[in-house]
């Protein structure tokens, strides 16, 4: 955290980090209630959605809060869902659980399914029309502060730098944004909402952040196989009982389908590769017929939080608050989290907008949390909060009986009879010794249902000029080779879902290689590195990613 120092220092009444449905959400709800109020919203991606990558089955109750008339404004919405399955797989089978053993708290009334990159650049274009000011491929690398003092804002990423950290002809200095509140809308695992929670000890009452890798691919399928609004859910194969996640298939608009695969970053095995594991997945008998005959068009990969209530820090600092899932806001069991992201939008923008129009600038809002928390979110993840540590103690097939007696517990008897459970360890404390399990191994990709991380990252239409600072910060260059690798196998080429990392060999010796060009930005890297080593900050701006429909 620093001060100005010798840069350009502009000033808005609100700053906002992040323009997804939290950050725009808040600026809009500002401008709504407070059209005098100055809003600024900055976004590391080139372009309005570029970044944002999501399932995406929404809950609608969030922009029916934001926007109430948003089907009349042709808010860019695929079909509603018409059928929501959860499944359990063996390796040859496939076992759909009747409708009335899910537990309300899983079920979403009025679902629809959206392309979420799409949704953004509609919430872009609402916020403008308010006369929210938005600044895309604008990287937020550090936060303004006077010493110990409050945040103040943010200070923007230099343009033009090489690799070196040296001025190449056309370099621009990143500037100073000052406000009288900022809000951090980064989405999980953002650089300054995990500096911020670290300098203001916003986390010492929470249980640390549970994390998953979503990775998600869409595809074009030919329209017999196709059912628009169908949803799917699957637990088991290809993970082991120990292991958390699942897959999902949505049928979107236009024969589209979008087919992910979520592993929680809690697991054990060191020689675990959750895109390997996506690409077993798709093998199923249950998957693989739908992918006959279509083609793929997009892939990408964002980190994600499954901590629930526990895991929620403070949300207010001196001078801003955190919003969206920079908080961790996700719905874990139900995986949805743009309702909740829209609804801590709206609730910050109260709170913010009532601190500016008392004439206070800087502070902590007493009432910010609250605000937030009463939008819904509160009692949401009150009735999941033990789901994910059961899943996590016992194992998918004992965890998820568990979690769901204890959710049928809440919804009828309105208490848990495990309380509220918690744990200590981040999930980079969670892998064992690489002596104490039997190595994977995966089938070489087919090229046609299963594929390698090069071919599926030049679906993500990377843009990185590799004559840039590196991105992925080594604490300590030798701790891959001299600890991981003995210890671990040195698991980051394994959970990188983007060919970043490398293990290889120069004159007889082992070398750790770092492609941050093919960097996609979900941050894994930063989670789950067990000797906590590698720390992600934002590239030069426009960097990255520009996903197209996800």
């Amino acid at each position: 955290m620093a001060d100005a120092g010798n840069r350009e220092v502009l000033s808005t009444d609100v700053l906002i980090v992040g323009a997804g449905p939290a950050g725009l959400s808040a600026a809009i709800r500002l401008k709504q209630r407070h059209p005098d109020i100055a809003v600024t919203v900055v976004e590391k991606a080139a372009e309005l959605g570029g970044h944002i990558l999501s399932g995406a089955v929404m809950d609608p109750v969030g922009l029916d809060a934001l926007i109430p008339d948003w089907r009349l404004k042709n808010a860019p919405i695929g079909p509603e869902v018409t059928t929501d399955r959860y499944h359990f797989l063996t390796r040859r089978h496939d076992f759909a659980f009747p409708h009335f053993m899910i537990p309300p708290q899983m079920r979403t009334r009025d679902g629809v399914i959206v392309s979420l990159g799409e949704l953004v650049r509609w919430l872009g274009e609402q916020a403008a029309e308010l006369g929210v000011d938005i600044f895309p491929m604008t990287a937020a690398v550090d936060v303004l502060r006077d010493g110990e003092g409050p945040v103040r804002g943010i200070i923007t990423g230099d343009l033009g730098l090489d690799h070196a950290g040296n001025p190449k002809p056309g370099h621009a200095e990143g500037i100073a944004l000052e406000a009288k509140y900022t809000l951090i809308a980064e989405g999980a695992r953002g650089s300054l909402a995990k500096a911020l929670i670290g300098t203001f000890a916003l986390a010492e009452t929470s249980s640390p952040q549970k994390f998953g890798l979503g990775i998600k691919e869409v595809w074009d399928i030919p329209a017999e196989k196709h059912r628009p609004g169908q949803v799917d859910h699957y637990l088991g194969w290809p993970l082991d009982n120990g292991t958390g996640g699942g897959g999902f298939a949505y049928h979107a608009q236009d024969n589209k389908l979008y087919l992910g695969y979520v592993v929680h970053l809690d697991y054990a095995d060191p020689t675990l590769s959750p895109f390997d594991e996506f690409q077993r997945f798709k093998t199923h008998p249950a998957i693989a017929p739908l992918l006959e005959g279509a083609s793929r068009i997009s892939y990408g990969a964002r980190a994600l939080t499954a901590g629930g209530l526990q895991a929620v820090p403070h949300l207010a600092f001196a001078g801003g608050g955190l919003i969206g899932c920079a908080a961790g806001f996700m719905n874990a069991p139900r995986l949805k989290a743009i309702h909740n992201a829209i609804l801590s939008g709206i609730g910050a923008a109260d709170a913010v907008g009532a601190a500016i129009a008392a004439g206070r600038e800087h502070d902590v809002i007493d009432d910010f949390g609250h605000r937030i928390m009463a939008t819904g979110i509160e009692t949401e993840l009150r009735g999941v909060r033990n789901l994910k540590p059961l899943w996590s103690r016992f194992g998918t097939l004992v965890g998820a009986a568990l979690g769901g007696l204890d959710m049928w517990c809440q919804a009828i008897l309105r208490v848990s009879p495990f309380g509220t459970l918690r744990w200590t360890a981040p999930d980079s404390a969670k892998l064992k010794p690489i002596s104490e399990v039997t190595p994977r191994r995966y089938e070489r990709p087919d090229g046609r249902t299963t594929f390698d991380r090069a071919s599926s990252v030049f679906l993500a239409n990377l843009a990185h000029d590799e004559d840039q600072p590196l991105h992925l910060k080594l604490a300590d260059p030798a701790i891959p080779v001299r600890e991981n690798l003995p210890l671990y196998g040195e698991p980051a080429p394994l959970y990188c879902p983007a060919g970043v990392y490398e293990m290889a060999e120069e004159g007889g010796e082992k070398v750790f290689r770092i492609h941050a060009a093919n960097c996609v930005h979900c941050k894994t890297c930063d989670i789950k590195d067990p000797a906590r080593n590698i720390t992600w900050v934002p590239p030069e701006g426009g960097s990255g990613p520009n996903y197209s429909g996800m």
